[in-house]
């Protein structure tokens, strides 16, 4: 066993990938520095990264106990570290993606007189899809930290039913309230986009009067789902929606209490149009009528969406409801799913 070894990167919602990374790196030196990629570059790469405290704690958490005072934790400033220069460090630990960073790093070693690092290449862990476990994708949502799907495989075949179990469980409240006045649901809904508006997004509206209000602040949403209904009632005002201010406009079926394939199709036709906020430019706003009732899109539309989406909803007579799209959503929106009736076509 080595008495050093070096391994770098982002560690941002640390995956298994990331477990077996240090583990190997544990098994193979005494001591092993951790150099974590600096706030200030992690969110030039992508604003959804986690703090560099946040992302320090949250390995600690997944490592045993016995490996804490193993381990340390360091600002990485730039592609390489302390790497090249360092004098006591024997081993570097990476994958099979970031080989080229070491490969340069031994080279700068022997132009600075230094022994070579020894290379220790882990193979990644691979999800669902038989693809690599990547930070990348668990905030694009597609995959949750093991590499386990959202969703299981009935969804977006068979109609779900709510049961009295999960609606019992619905009842709990699921976001943060904005209260005001129903009659004046713009001075509500200003109050939100000023609370979301370092949000990377998509902001999603759900609710007839959530996306007319959307509309009159000259704000509309980047993903919205209406049924011409308040209160369960036809709402006069749904016809003032303007379907022209979406690209694209999308129509399914979907009776009350229940998630039918098409709007399931629908939530990821949309989500896919405006993609993962990373080309901004190339995003398409959706707008999706629903015949029959569109309250319980957000546990569909949550685990689909990539983290740091903001989900709109009214709640009759109180405001607005603001839920981001993070782990904890995922999660129990996922438990909710596993938790309906399932009715095959």
């Amino acid at each position: 066993m080595e008495p050093l070894g070096l391994v770098g990167g982002t560690f941002d919602r640390f995956h298994s990938g990331h477990q077996k990374l240090l583990e190997v790196g544990l098994s193979e030196c005494q001591k092993l520095e951790v150099w974590m990629t600096s706030d200030f570059l992690a969110k030039r790469k992508d604003k959804r990264i986690e703090s560099w405290e946040d992302r320090r704690q949250l390995i600690m958490e997944s490592l045993s106990q016995d490996l804490h005072n193993r381990i340390s934790f360091h600002v990485l400033e730039d592609a390489f570290g302390p790497a090249p220069t360092h004098q006591v460090a024997e081993v570097i630990i990476c994958t099979r993606e970031t080989i080229s960073n070491c490969e340069e790093i031994n080279i700068m070693r022997t132009k600075n007189k230094l022994a070579p690092l020894r290379t220790i290449i882990v193979d990644p862990e691979l999800d669902w899809k038989a693809g690599v476990i990547s930070s990348t994708n668990i905030r694009r949502g597609t995959t949750d930290r093991d590499g386990g799907s959202w969703l299981n495989e009935e969804i977006g075949k068979s109609l779900l039913s709510l049961n009295p179990g999960v609606g019992e469980r619905l009842k709990t409240p699921f976001g943060f309230l904005v209260e005001g006045d129903e009659n004046e649901p713009k001075i509500a809904m200003a109050d939100v986009l000023e609370r979301i508006s370092d949000e990377p997004g998509p902001i999603i509206a759900v609710g007839d009067v959530t996306v007319k209000t959307l509309q009159d602040l000259n704000k509309p949403a980047d993903i919205a789902l209406i049924d011409g209904m308040t209160k369960r009632e036809k709402w006069q005002q749904a016809s003032e929606i303007d379907v022209n201010l979406y690209d694209s406009v999308l129509k399914c079926h979907n009776p009350a209490g229940s998630i039918t394939p098409e709007l399931y199709h629908c939530c990821v036709q949309a989500l896919s149009d405006f993609g993962y906020n990373e080309v901004e430019e190339n995003s398409k706003s959706t707008l999706i009528i629903v015949d029959g009732e569109e309250d319980l899109a957000p546990l569909i539309l949550h685990p689909l969406a990539p983290l740091g989406s903001v989900i709109l909803y009214g709640q009759p007579g109180r405001g607005v409801v603001i839920r981001l799209t993070d782990i904890e959503s995922k999660s129990r929106c996922r438990d909710l799913l596993g938790s309906m009736d399932i009715i095959p076509n």
